[in-house]
């Protein structure tokens, strides 16, 4: 436990001084901002419709309500499926892929330590990235929401802290499986080009292909509710309680189903990455 300390440790060093961590990490933020809150705020703000909501002409006080601070658990998770998920992705691709680039993981082998104790560790602090990715956005909203609220005089009204509980927990369970989809294709790939170039193409095309023709072949359709995409989207879903309208959340299993399969994926991709980086030959 120690050594898997001292790993994560190192890591975790190595990722608070890399350019690459806090492009990703602010490329999220930016994205979850604009897409949760100034969208939506200047079409209430000039009573015109963007895409947000061409089409459905939704009332004005409803769009505001949206940006109160009740609604901040709904907010924080809903671009999660989509580009949170893709971004993380390419996180965790570029931490695995990059230590066989720099020789960071052949270094690390050689100095003693088990491979479990360093992989262990790389693992541990990519979670820790995430978490800190779930709180500084969860602190963000909050602030971003309040100050909505008190600038255009509405009643600050907090989430419950069941609320917010279940949003966090379900927001690290998405991220975390979409960043060690990346980490483990960028192990298997040995290098992060072709696994952020993969998961990307696999998250924002591929599965929505898949689903598409699952709508003509069930066989197809059945194979496509156990998808990492369906099971986060699903997961979003059941928990905003919306199935339609943003990009990424979707209805097609139920909540309970999408827990159990986003929670497969992480112990599974953890499991892989383990056997492959302990019997593989890195010279």
């Amino acid at each position: 436990m120690t050594t898997v300390l001292h790993a994560t440790r190192a890591e975790l060093l190595l990722l608070r001084r890399w350019p690459a961590v806090w492009i990703t990490v602010g490329a999220w933020v930016a994205l979850a901002l604009t897409f949760g809150y100034v969208f939506d705020y200047v079409t209430w703000a000039t009573g015109t419709e963007t895409f947000a909501t061409e089409g459905a002409a939704a009332a004005r006080d409803a769009l505001l309500a949206g940006l109160l601070p009740q609604a901040v658990p709904d907010v924080l998770v809903q671009g999660m499926p989509m580009f949170g998920g893709a971004l993380a992705m390419v996180l965790g691709a570029l931490v695995a892929g990059n230590g066989f680039g720099w020789g960071t993981w052949k270094t690390a082998f050689t100095q003693g330590p088990s491979r479990t104790a360093v992989v262990g560790g790389s693992l541990t602090a990519l979670s820790v990235v995430v978490l800190l990715m779930v709180a500084a956005t969860l602190a963000l909203f909050t602030a971003v929401s309040a100050g909505i609220a008190l600038a255009e005089d509405q009643a600050v009204v907090w989430p419950t802290a069941s609320a917010i509980a279940q949003a966090v927990g379900s927001g690290l369970l998405v991220l975390e499986m979409w960043a060690l989809l990346g980490y483990t294709v960028g192990v298997l790939a040995r290098g992060p080009a072709l696994a952020v170039g993969l998961g990307l193409v696999w998250a924002l095309v591929v599965e929505n292909l898949l689903r598409g023709v699952g709508s003509l072949l069930d066989a197809v359709e059945q194979v496509t509710h156990y998808l990492p995409g369906t099971a986060a989207g699903s997961l979003v879903g059941a928990l905003t309680g919306t199935g339609t309208g943003t990009p990424g959340v979707l209805d097609v299993v139920p909540g309970g189903q999408a827990v159990v399969t986003v929670v497969a994926y992480v112990v599974g991709l953890c499991a892989v990455v383990l056997v492959v980086l302990r019997r593989r030959d890195l010279a």
